[in-house]
């Protein structure tokens, strides 16, 4: 069974398509999907589908999604011949809930943690050039937001956030690594859009601030520091962090022919969440 969350849902069998079209099977197969091969509670299936408040059917109507997921399942395995695999065999019952069953499946998302692992390794062993390949490649899995046409309760949207702050690091550390390898002018229009669509990440800016200014637009970097700046003063509260500001200052008082140094933005450093 391969399984895609990194985007819209997409779960196959045999290259059938399992998915359901009404919303909430889709929500237990979209739960079930992020847990691959693991065991999801009755209990955690419940609370994704009805919140705090299931009715007294939960329970019953959560079996009757369960049997529909099966159905579609078998479907998909009439079209494999596999007569020893049967729909319980995949979608199996455990004590206590549930375990979709991928039997060495591609799942996007450990595929996606993968690829980022050997990109951070990379990163750190200062091989650039592979880490910017390798952070490139996973970050390639991704076709949008994820589960994006997921009707989502509290642990799905849990588990979205997870993985999208997971794109968000991977993210950062391929810029770095483009930065170090004199990317800088093919980065802007990238960061352009990026510093726009997280307008309190720190580190996305200092890296837009740090392309700008490569590029020798230093009034256009110092802009881009003033602008978050405002935007964190305004709605957080809160100034830039030190090494934004470090970095602002070198900036300002660089001879032309001089860059700053990356302040250390990638990664788990400097970051102001996004809004």
């Amino acid at each position: 069974m391969d399984i895609n969350v990194l985007g819209p849902l997409s779960v196959r069998e045999n290259g059938v398509s399992v998915v359901p079209t009404a919303p909430k099977p889709r929500q237990v197969l979209a739960l079930l999907a992020l847990h691959a091969d693991q065991v999801v509670s009755v209990n955690a299936l419940v609370e994704e589908l009805w919140g705090g408040k299931p009715p007294r059917s939960a329970r019953t109507t959560l079996q009757t999604y369960v049997l529909q997921l099966r159905e579609l399942i078998a479907e998909a395995l009439a079209h494999g011949g596999n007569e020893r695999c049967t729909p319980k065999d995949i979608l199996a019952t455990v004590p206590g809930g549930y375990r979709l069953e991928t039997r060495a499946g591609i799942v996007d998302f450990r595929e996606f943690e993968r690829g980022a692992g050997a990109g951070y390794r990379a990163m750190d062993a200062e091989d650039y050039t592979g880490a910017a390949r390798r952070l490139a490649d996973a970050l390639s899995l991704w076709s949008g937001p994820a589960l994006t046409d997921i009707q989502a309760g509290i642990r799905i949207d849990m588990e979205a956030r997870r993985l999208e702050e997971a794109r968000l690091c991977a993210l950062d550390q391929r810029i770095e690594a483009d930065l170090r390898l004199g990317r800088h002018r093919e980065l802007l229009p990238e960061l352009t859009v990026l510093v726009n669509q997280f307008r309190m990440h720190e580190s996305l800016h200092g890296q837009f601030m740090l392309a700008l200014h490569r590029s020798g637009r230093r009034g256009e970097a110092l802009d881009a520091y003033q602008r978050l700046r405002t935007t964190l003063v305004s709605e957080l509260g809160l100034e830039p962090s030190a090494a934004l500001s470090r970095l602002q200052r070198s900036i300002l008082v660089a001879r032309p022919e001089n860059s700053p140094a990356a302040p250390n933005t990638a990664g788990h450093g400097l970051v102001a969440r996004t809004v």
